[in-house]
């Protein structure tokens, strides 16, 4: 049980992505929050979403810093039977969401720098955990009573930062080229306790464990009882027998078989029970109660895993006319391995989990990408633009679920996003745009606390040229997904969530 619920609570956040493929932030700028397609970009955002654009800049040093404020909502409901709840709902916060872009000009070439979260960014809380840990505390021993409580606290964070530098260069009148690479320190923590689980006994609320510990005891010493009077020859004696025969007195009978109800076995089922098959009852319910006072033991938890990555990017930006820009961008896939630190002193432990396990290496891998761009001037006051993603997800090895089936990729996951922005008056713009994300795993993929949604997602906002030095973005969106669903044998499960994203950024050139 303690296994079940840190699984549940720390990969639900780990595997968090706001936009963008199943691990990958593509949110990367308030103008992308506003238009949403932003792949043929020749402004500062090109950073990131189309490099070798940059050199249609001006000469100089373009600045720009922003946040985006995130809020997700995640919903999954379940018919699994012998649940309390049939609705789980989960809220990831990333109140602080930066991004910065840095780029010097001059002539035939450009350098640039970038920075942001490109995978993680927030915390998540579910308050009434999820189907799967619900299922694992309403085990079958816990099943026995009317009822059960557990006290958690627990926070999960997950942030792969990207830092960015690469070089963009002119090659010749149409054609201009960018060769970088992303450098990503990446960081989980895990932090938290689960207390107190209790049981539902007589009408009161009881600490699980001190009651299981007794109860192992009890049927220890019923087993004990039972092993002396085989050794006495009755092992092959029921229970009525073996008082008949002066062994046990009547109380002691009556309290070896209210240790066998307690176990679960019924009245004609005790009646037909010789002393041996008595003994192996009592033996295997000692084995079953203390199993289940260690699962409901207090546990701490306190993990620190690290690791960096690299990712190399190459792009193209093709301008046949003033009008018309083509930006063309590959991302390599970034190798990622996260090392553990777990603290195992002073109460703390990995909770028996393999990937808690200090010094323990945990594969994190983020596919490559193809991304692609085209904008279009229809006139001095409007612009069009087409983004095209491709996240090479079947690249990756992605293991196996919560239920041990493996992750399998039907396809890659792709986006195509179209945006309009027009000039209202000479500096100020109004944007719009609209992206269709389709993911590519199979329902064989899909659990409560890693699943993959297609989306609709809808953005818009203003761009206000303030000054000839300052420019200043406002956008917001909202993506809404498409439930996946998910079959088990006698019960269904359906997974959704939701994004709202308010993004403001200001950009300085001189």
């Amino acid at each position: 049980m303690k296994k079940s619920i840190f699984t549940l609570l720390m990969i639900v956040v780990v595997i968090s992505a706001y936009a963008g493929g199943i691990l990958t932030n593509t949110n990367q700028s308030a103008q992308w929050v506003r238009m949403l397609s932003r792949n043929a970009s020749t402004q500062i955002d090109a950073v990131y979403f189309n490099p070798a654009g940059l050199m249609k800049l001006d000469n100089g040093f373009h600045f720009a810093l922003q946040n985006q404020m995130i809020k997700q909502t995640r919903t999954i409901t379940t018919t699994r039977p012998g649940l309390n709840n049939k609705e789980f709902i989960g809220d990831v916060n990333a109140p602080i969401f930066p991004t910065a872009f840095l780029v010097y000009k001059l002539d035939g070439v450009a350098f640039s720098f970038g920075f942001g979260p490109n995978g993680g960014g927030g915390s998540a809380s579910f308050d009434k955990g999820l189907p799967s840990f619900e299922a694992k505390v309403a085990n079958p021993l816990l099943a026995k009573f009317p009822g059960y409580s557990v006290g958690i606290n627990f926070e999960a964070q997950s942030i792969f930062y990207g830092l960015q530098l690469g070089v963009s260069w002119k090659m010749g009148d149409i054609v201009s080229g960018y060769a970088g690479a992303r450098y990503m320190p990446s960081v989980n923590t895990y932090t938290g306790n689960i207390k107190d689980i209790s049981i539902i006994v007589g009408g009161q609320s009881i600490l699980a464990s001190p009651y299981f510990t007794a109860a192992a005891t009890s049927t220890a010493g019923a087993a004990t009882s039972a092993g002396q009077l085989i050794t006495a020859g009755a092992g092959n004696f029921t229970l009525a027998q073996v008082q008949a025969a002066g062994y046990i007195s009547s109380a002691q009978r009556a309290q070896l078989e209210g240790g066998l109800q307690g176990l679960g076995l019924t009245s004609a089922q005790i009646a037909a029970m010789n002393i041996t098959a008595v003994k192996g009852a009592f033996d295997q319910g000692t084995v079953t109660l203390s199993k289940g006072a260690a699962d409901t033991k207090d546990v701490k938890v306190d993990v620190k895993a690290t690791g960096t990555g690299w990712t190399p990017i190459l792009g193209i930006n093709i301008r046949p006319n003033e009008n018309l820009n083509i930006g063309l961008k590959y991302e390599h896939k970034t190798k990622l391995t996260l090392t553990n630190e777990t603290k195992t002193t002073d109460g703390y432990s990995d909770a028996g989990m393999s990937f808690l396990t200090d010094k323990a290496k945990v594969g994190s891998d983020i596919p490559g990408i193809i991304a692609a761009g085209i904008e279009y001037k229809f006139s001095e006051k409007f612009l069009t633009s087409l983004s095209f993603n491709e996240y090479l997800d079947k690249g990756v090895n992605w293991g196996n679920n919560i239920y041990g089936e493996k992750r399998d990729i039907d396809h890659n996951m792709w986006e195509l996003a179209l945006g309009f922005q027009y000039d209202v008056i000479e500096n100020l713009a109004l944007s719009c745009g609209y992206m269709r994300s389709q993911t590519g795993v199979s329902e064989q993929y899909q659990s409560d606390f890693s699943y993959s949604n297609s989306a609709n997602t809808f953005g818009g906002g203003l761009q206000w040229n303030a000054a000839k030095w300052f420019t200043l973005d406002l956008g917001g969106l909202y993506s809404s997904y498409v439930p996946a669903n998910k079959s088990f044998t006698g019960f269904k499960e359906s997974y959704t969530k939701k994004n709202i994203i308010v993004a403001l950024g200001v950009g300085f050139h001189f």
